[in-house]
This record gives structure tokens, C-alpha cells and sequence, in this order.
């Protein structure tokens, strides 16, 4: 039976997110097979009067080529996805994960060599085409959030169906105080970190880029972070989970990286200069995302948390860092989880993952909820 909440999905990914338009050429990109959720978004970019192209790809078979895959190969590979991806107008990307770590035995140097050689198809994609990204429901998924596959699956379609509208105008106030904020330090256990995001803009991602969605992120200037930052939340990372990373900064540079995998960990940040200055700090505003799953689109969104990105910034949010990753780091401060502060211009905005700052309290969760 078709399940409903899939057309009201496809809807908002089609009508709010991409905002497809008649005559857009849209390329829905997904990884595994999820047809009903393909057909679905099929149906509404023809009812939007735009012209849909799909491309499925196979996470095991993506593991087969990259196990012997050579440079010269992967450049072809690049540029026939760049010179299609040139013809596109919006994008729609997901990943139904069966195996999170999928990818885990391929080499840590061919990832890093795969994400530096695709820079250009993913810079095209973010800098010049409507796009949004998300994952699709599966027993993978429900098995990481700790959760039956019926539960996860409402859960999914709880935080992604989403009245987005309603979330955008309940973050104004913090985008108004950080356009207006020079300092910022972050306190908490093993962390405590200093940087300026004088001048560079705050940008809302309030259902436009990412489903489920929920975080307003700005930049630090790229040579005033120092410091030291304790993540707690565990990541996934080209299949290998890293937990416990703890980085230290001197003047927008990470001097020292540390984690259950401190190797393969100081790989990922060797990639090139920019994997070792941040391109990205933000918080973490949706209501009904409240614990880790290693799955970034989720976790980056958890109710209270902060993540502080090494690697590549955004065009609309650009302090200069250039990098071929761009890896979202998450720090929850809720109190079980340790607490935590947040400061700016020597004025506490969040304690303990709520904040206390008056024209933010529409941001905490029982009122975000209820907005």
C-alpha cells in the first residue's frame, strides 16, 4: 500500500525545498534502492510542470570499483557527473543505508583521493543548482537511533514532514544576534574554545537544503579559533565511526587531532591545507531530533547541540576555507550529556543546550514545538 506521508515528502522536497519551477531540469540522486520514495518524487516534479532525471546507484558496487579504483579512472568518472551535472537545474539526493559502513575497508587514502577529485561535481552542485539532501527509513537506520523499524519510521516522517515555515520565522532572533556578534567562546568538558564571526552572515537551514532540517550556521574567521573543542556525539566518516575526537587549535588551525582512531583520523584532516580550519559553526535547533545516531543529517540537527565543521565553508557563508571535505562534528551541551555554555560578546546566549538569552527562548524545544 502507498503510504501517504511519502507524497507529503515528495511534496516539500518538490515545492518548498527546490522550489521547482516548469521546465526545471531535476536530478533525483539516490543510493540504494528506494523506489516508492523515486516514484513519489517522480510525481510531484511532473505536477510542478519540471522535468525529473534519476540516477540509483548501488553502495556495495560504489564499494567494488573504489577497492581497485586508480586516479585516472576516478578523473573520468568526475568529469562525464560534472558535465551532466552542468545541465542540471535543482537536485534531490538520499541514501536508504543498509550498511552504514559499507564503505569501512576501503582505503582511508583513496576516500580522501575520491572527495578531493569530486570537488568540482560537489561544488557545482551546492554553488549552482537548488538542492536538498536527506535519508530514506530502513532497518539500518532504526537499528542506529536504538528504535523498532516501525517506531523510526514515524519518527522519520515526524521531523521531516515538518511545518519548516513555521521553524524559519522562530529563527530570526538568533540570525539577527549573530549578524551582530564579534566574540563567541564555547565552555564545557575538555572544551573550551575562542573565535570571532565578525562580518560574516547567518544562514537559516530551515528545510531548504537538508530534510529533516533545523540549524542556524554562520563561520568562524578562518585564523581566530583557538583552543580546545571535545566532541561527544560519535561520527561516521568515510564507514569508519569516530568517537571521542578532541581538537586543538592554534590560529584557525587544528595543531593536534585525537580519537579512538587517532591514524586514521589525522588522515582525514592530511587531505589538503583547508581540512584543517573550520568552514562551519552552528546550532542545533529541531525539537524532536534529541540523540545521536551516527547519521550527520540527523545529528547536526540535535535539539541543543553545537557542531563546529573542519573543512570547506559555504558560498553563502564564506570565510575563505577551502578544503575537499566537510565534516560535521557535533557537541551536545544538554546536561546528560555533560552541559555546556555558549558565549557571546561576554553575554551567556545558551546554557546547557536551552537558551537563556530573551529573544531566544522561541528556539528552545517546547517552544519551537509548539510555535
Amino acid at each position: 500500500m502507498k503510504d501517504p506521508r511519502l507524497d507529503t515528502l515528495a511534496g516539500i522536497l518538490v515545492n518548498y525545498s527546490i522550489q521547482a519551477k516548469p521546465g526545471d531540469k531535476v536530478l533525483i540522486d539516490s543510493y540504494n534502492t528506494a523506489s516508492d520514495l523515486v516514484r513519489a518524487l517522480i510525481r510531484a516534479v511532473y505536477a510542478a510542470g519540471a522535468v525529473p532525471f534519476v540516477q540509483m546507484d548501488d553502495l556495495t558496487i560504489e564499494r567494488e570499483l573504489l577497492l581497485g579504483a586508480t586516479e585516472e579512472q576516478l578523473k573520468i568518472r568526475c568529469e562525464a557527473e560534472l558535465r551532466f551535472m552542468e545541465k542540471i537545474d535543482c537536485y534531490i539526493g538520499f541514501t536508504a543505508h543498509h550498511n552504514l559502513s559499507a564503505l569501512s575497508d576501503v582505503g582511508a587514502e583513496t576516500m580522501s583521493l575520491q572527495k578531493r577529485l569530486f570537488m568540482p561535481v560537489q561544488e557545482y552542485r551546492v554553488e549552482k543548482t537548488r538542492w536538498v539532501v536527506l535519508r530514506y527509513p530502513t532497518a539500518a537506520l532504526a537499528q542506529l537511533a536504538g528504535m523498532s523499524e516501525e517506531a523510526f519510521e514515524n519518527f522519520f516522517f515526524e521531523v521531516c514532514n515538518f511545518d519548516y515555515a513555521r521553524m524559519s520565522q522562530a529563527m530570526d532572533p538568533l540570525k539577527e544576534l549573530i549578524e551582530k556578534t564579534d566574540r563567541v567562546r564555547l565552555t564545557g568538558p575538555g572544551t573550551d574554545l575562542r573565535f570571532s564571526i565578525k562580518g560574516l552572515p547567518a544562514i537559516k537551514c530551515d528545510g531548504g537544503r537538508n530534510i529533516p532540517d533545523g540549524e542556524v550556521y554562520t563561520a568562524p574567521v578562518r585564523d581566530s579559533v583557538n583552543g580546545v573543542i571535545s566532541y561527544n556525539t560519535p561520527s561516521l566518516f568515510n564507514g569508519f565511526v569516530f568517537e571521542n575526537i578532541a581538537l586543538t587549535f592554534r590560529d584557525g588551525k587544528i595543531i593536534d587531532a585525537k580519537a579512538n582512531d587517532t591514524k586514521r583520523v589525522n588522515t582525514v584532516f592530511d587531505t589538503d591545507e583547508g581540512a584543517r580550519y573550520v568552514g562551519e559553526f552552528s546550532f542545533g535547533v529541531n525539537p524532536y531530533i534529541l540523540k545521536p545516531m551516527k547519521e550527520t543529517l540527523f545529528d547536526e540537527k540535535i535539539a541543543g547541540s553545537i557542531h563546529f565543521t573542519p573543512g570547506k565553508a559555504y558560498e553563502e557563508c564564506n570565510n575563505g576555507n577551502v578544503s575537499a571535505i566537510h565534516w560535521d562534528l557535533v557537541l551536545i551541551q544538554r546536561p546528560e550529556y555533560g552541559g555546556g555554555e555558549v558565549w557571546f560578546d561576554d553575554t551567556l546566549i545558551r546554557k546547557d543546550g536551552l537558551f537563556v538569552h530573551p529573544a531566544l527562548l522561541g528556539l528552545n524545544p517546547d517552544r519551537l514545538k509548539n510555535c
